[in-house]
């Protein structure tokens, strides 16, 4: 049997699986190649920005200004980023600045951790906080959310005379597209605003996928809730598959996002003419795959292109665990039957921390056969309602066998980076 070499992204360095070529399709993004300067093209951007004044233009030097920026999990090139966005606001004093790490619901990062994504530089001279959504002190309400939760935002954020939202643009498995608001909410928001947002109506719903903002429930009202601080400034960013800068987008939060968006779903869009009997994907590497609650992103991207009934296999390093001890982990091991806990959960308003992923994962259960290619030890796999996989080859081989001599694989070897869909279906 001739076989296929494909590059898997997989932590830091990648992983090479052989797999048969005659029954094996890669669907990857298209490439782009990094900006030949990204430092003059974020310069550039933000001085010729959309739908808005050029950012010098808009701070004075007396402004106090958050600069929001992305945490551990995601792929922003802070170290490079940030300081030439501060290097535009050289005219505004170091103590007018504040630094806001936006941690969503996720863990706060360490002062070595802040250090190596900011710079050491940067860190010594200005504040950085991590937001804390369970932290009632540094929250403040901005209204409502649609189903009546207050919607409560970062303090820091919302006292600002001028806010900045960085960050990178990628496909999002439940929101359409990461950038642009969800900086704000549910970046720097409070935890029963974001579990407002993410409750189990709006997740269900079809538009509520890869790709779609306009008419996403979700994306919509996080969209709403952002735009109640006033104006704000955003500098997002497209990257390859190394991490490179593509596209730069900058000026008004919605216009400048929107934007952004088209760009990326140009490349990441492929279509396939039919739904594969076995799909292997990735949550393309790190820091994306540091655990598996990330990880859930990478099954949601094959579950658009397989068969019901069908395998997928992700590979997904987890270095930082599930991780252990977390909301998302505590769900899983409660549910010991997770179609049960899904028709639970659709049927009552009632939400816990991070069962949004739980949803997802049960959703994507459903339709096909799930493994992991994971750190982790077996018998966490198997916890999380997964099938624990220690050879990518062998597992790919008895999946197709089981699927029958005309089964077909495809490959996402970067994940949800790519946005798969059937030719015969909207591209959406």
């Amino acid at each position: 049997m001739k076989c296929l070499s494909v590059q898997l992204a997989y932590g830091e360095t990648g992983l090479t699986v052989e797999l048969p070529a005659d029954r094996t399709t890669v669907i990857a993004p298209e490439h782009r190649p990094g900006l030949a300067d990204e430092r003059a093209a974020v310069r550039t951007a933000v001085r010729q920005p959309i739908g808005t004044l050029p950012l010098r233009q808009m701070v004075r030097p007396s402004d106090r200004v958050c600069v929001v920026f992305t945490d551990s999990t995601r792929a922003t090139p802070n170290e490079r980023l940030i300081p030439w966005l501060l290097e535009e606001l050289a005219h505004v004093p170091a103590t007018h600045i504040t630094l806001l790490n936006s941690t969503g619901t996720h863990r706060a990062n360490t002062s070595a951790e802040l250090a190596r994504m900011l710079t050491p530089e940067v860190t010594a001279r200005y504040r950085v906080l991590n937001h804390d959504c369970h932290d009632a002190a540094s929250l403040v309400e901005v209204g409502r959310m649609r189903d009546g939760t207050p919607a409560l935002l970062n303090r820091h954020l919302v006292a600002a005379d001028v806010r900045v939202v960085t960050g990178f643009i990628e496909p999002h498995f439940f929101a359409g597209f990461s950038g642009g608001p969800k900086g704000i909410m549910p970046g720097c928001a409070g935890l029963a605003s974001v579990m407002a947002n993410h409750r189990p109506e709006n997740l269900a719903s079809p538009q509520a996928t890869f790709g779609v903002t306009e008419g996403n429930p979700l994306w919509e009202e996080l969209r709403e809730v952002a735009q109640r601080v006033g104006p704000s400034f955003l500098l997002n960013v497209a990257l390859n598959e190394r991490r490179e800068i593509t596209g730069v987008f900058a000026g008004d939060l919605i216009a400048a996002h929107r934007a952004g968006c088209e760009f990326v779903r140009r490349a990441a869009m492929r279509p396939v003419p039919a739904p594969f009997d076995v799909v292997v994907t990735t949550n393309s590497g790190a820091p994306l795959d540091l655990n598996l609650y990330q990880g859930v992103k990478g099954l949601a991207a094959a579950a658009r292109i397989v068969k019901p009934g069908g395998s997928i296999l992700l590979a997904c390093e987890c270095r930082e665990g599930v991780p252990l001890d977390s909301p998302f982990e505590r769900l899983l091991r409660r549910a010991s039957d997770l179609e049960a806990w899904l028709a639970r959960a659709l049927s009552t308003r009632e939400v816990e921390p991070e069962q949004w992923q739980v949803q997802i994962l049960a959703q994507v259960r459903q339709r096909a056969r799930l493994g992991l290619y994971s750190t982790l030890p077996p018998e966490v796999v198997r916890a999380c309602h997964l099938e624990p996989c220690a050879d990518i080859g062998a597992w790919v081989s008895r999946e197709l066998a089981r699927h029958g001599p005309d089964a077909r694989l495809a490959v996402l070897p970067q994940g949800p980076l790519t946005i798969p869909y059937l030719s015969t279906a909207t591209g959406g």
